[in-house]
């Protein structure tokens, strides 16, 4: 894919809608110019060239399907990361697509890179898709970016200018309600949370289904400690909690952190769940086999992806209907051998 200045010297990679804006022309005509279709004058062609040469612009995918129609295919952006929740979430995307018909182009960004969702969808405009999943969990700040297709977003990424957005929640705030509320029907007087990073929009989520829980219940609100997601953060959270003895129940914002703070509970002195209760989110395979087994809070992945597919593709293929509305996804506590009622 070719990439150029363009007018002001962004660096952006011009598309056809660039040129038709600067010729004055509509994107059809730009198709038929780069397609050698005909009726087409000879006056118009030639300011659709000026034009393209101005700003840089090489024929592409995008503009083959307009002369075409749909590619029958759907973007996927997402972050390029092997933790549990985003991979299998795009695994989910990538089996409900199997039942739709459409192909999937995939492209990866980077955390830190604040102009990465942006290159992403462009990158995906110019390849032509039909509609585009964003499945971005970090906030990078705020990003606008136009968008001419469908968009279906998971979570909450940045706004998009296009009149045709549709969003299916993964639910974190509502199994986070879930992991609590259990807890402190079991006798916990509260709950402690060990949260994740909150420049993801999931860790933010649980954070807020956690306090609902608490304020829903009355109880207070004990300080949250943050850990990066992995098991050695919740390993280091641990030591620092098993030296409070008013602990007795803990929310993990997710498996691996919990089984860290289980470890560290455990090598402290303080028994799992005689002493502290420790309740994990995602349900990742190994969390049936720890010692003990720990209670979890199952992610909905397939339904979530089959949703939201469901949601973008009746938004392609009926263009002047409502979009869908999503329903909440399905809550599945798991519970194991490491949540128990508190001790006398």
């Amino acid at each position: 894919m070719a990439r150029g200045t363009g007018r002001g010297g962004s660096s952006a990679a011009p598309r056809s809608v660039d040129v038709a804006q600067l010729a004055g022309v509509s994107q059809k005509t730009v198709s038929r110019v780069f397609n050698n279709e005909p009726y087409v004058s000879a006056e118009v062609r030639q300011r659709v060239l000026d034009a393209a040469g101005e700003l840089g612009y090489r024929l592409n995918n995008a503009a083959r399907a307009l002369a075409s129609g749909r590619t029958r295919t759907i973007g996927v952006v997402t972050l390029g990361t092997a933790l549990y929740g985003p991979a299998s979430l795009l695994l989910g995307i990538e089996r409900a697509a199997r039942d739709t018909g459409y192909a999937l182009r995939v492209v990866n960004t980077l955390e830190g890179d604040p102009g990465g969702i942006a290159g992403a969808v462009e990158a995906l405009l110019e390849q032509g898709v039909d509609g585009i999943v964003v499945s971005e969990p970090i906030d990078e700040g705020a990003v606008s970016i136009p968008v001419d297709v469908p968009v279906l977003v998971l979570g909450a990424p940045p706004a998009f200018d296009g009149p045709r957005a549709v969003s299916a929640g993964v639910g974190a705030d509502l199994l986070a309600r879930a992991a609590t509320e259990h807890l402190l029907d079991l006798g916990h007087a509260t709950v402690h949370h060990l949260a994740g990073p909150q420049r993801w929009y999931a860790a933010r989520d649980r954070l807020e289904g956690w306090r609902a829980a608490l304020a829903a219940h009355g109880r207070s609100e004990p300080p949250v400690v943050e850990g990066d997601w992995s098991a050695a953060s919740g390993y280091a959270a641990g030591l620092d909690l098993a030296s409070d003895r008013d602990v007795t129940a803990v929310f993990a914002a997710n498996d691996d952190m919990a089984i860290g703070l289980i470890r560290a509970l455990v090598e402290a002195g303080r028994r799992v769940p005689d002493e502290v209760s420790v309740v994990g989110f995602d349900d990742i395979p190994v969390a049936a086999y720890v010692a003990p087994p720990l209670t979890t809070v199952r992610q909905p992945f397939d339904a979530v992806a089959q949703e939201g597919l469901k949601l973008l593709v009746h938004a392609i293929e009926n263009p002047q209907a409502d979009p869908l509305l999503a329903s909440d996804p399905p809550v599945e506590l798991v519970v194991r051998a490491s949540t128990a009622p508190p001790p006398d």
